[in-house]
């Protein structure tokens, strides 16, 4: 074999393998998309009979990685269900693990249909989150009242409420529900008054705020937050 023919073998070798390996990442690339907790999935539907809630709404649980090589947040979060009505939400609440019965540093998130449970989220930017944090014990009551309050409307502020989330800590539990304008005092005023309400809590609760734009800043969900108590 002559120069020129050992070069153009070598060429053909080098493209097959370039090809190869583009295949491999494009292979990559859709196992990527398939696996995304953000992918486009059809709009849940109210079955025949049932009772359709106002919104639908996305079930998520996230739970910290482990050791040194820590998966980023979006890759954390893991989509348990969509539901469109009343009877649609209990088949999939009565499933799960109760807050209270959860170990280590994990997270469930209730959000509308369309809203990722992520500060950058266009519905979120420019919102924040009221604060209650629990003493351990409290949180499945807790929980539960919240989101039965979300999805029936309760808080009467509109399409303001984007979802709650609650945080089970090694010491204490959570809860943070997120509305979609920071700048907007009497409806973030509102939405207080009402999760007090909802939740039951004393009078001297101390309660936070803390804008979604702040917790980008310090990269922290529950540090650096504005504290009312009433």
């Amino acid at each position: 074999m002559n120069s020129q023919s050992r070069t153009v073998t070598k060429m053909n070798r080098l493209k097959q393998e370039d090809s190869g390996e583009d295949d491999q990442t494009e292979q990559k690339n859709e196992q990527e998309e398939t696996d995304s907790p953000f992918k486009v999935r059809p709009s849940p539907r109210p079955g025949p009979g049932e009772h359709p809630l106002q919104f639908n709404y996305a079930i998520w649980f996230s739970r910290k990685s482990q050791g040194k090589s820590s998966a980023s947040y979006d890759q954390n979060l893991k989509l348990v269900g969509t539901f469109a009505s009343v009877e649609q939400f209990w088949g999939i609440y009565s499933h799960l693990v109760r807050p209270s019965d959860l170990t280590g540093h994990c997270d469930y998130h209730l959000f509308k249909e369309g809203i990722r449970p992520m500060w950058e989220d266009s519905a979120n930017n420019k919102g924040g989150k009221w604060i209650v944090r629990l003493k351990k014990g409290l949180g499945s009551r807790c929980w539960e009242n919240l989101i039965l309050a979300m999805l029936g409307e309760q808080f009467m502020v509109g399409e303001e409420i984007c979802g709650a989330v609650i945080s089970i800590r090694y010491q204490e539990d959570i809860l943070a529900l997120w509305n979609r304008t920071a700048c907007d005092q009497v409806t973030t005023s509102r939405i207080r008054d009402t999760l007090k309400r909802i939740l039951n809590l004393p009078p001297n609760t101390i309660m936070e705020y803390k804008t979604h734009n702040d917790s980008i800043k310090d990269n922290s969900s529950f540090r650096n937050t504005d504290i009312f108590m009433r």
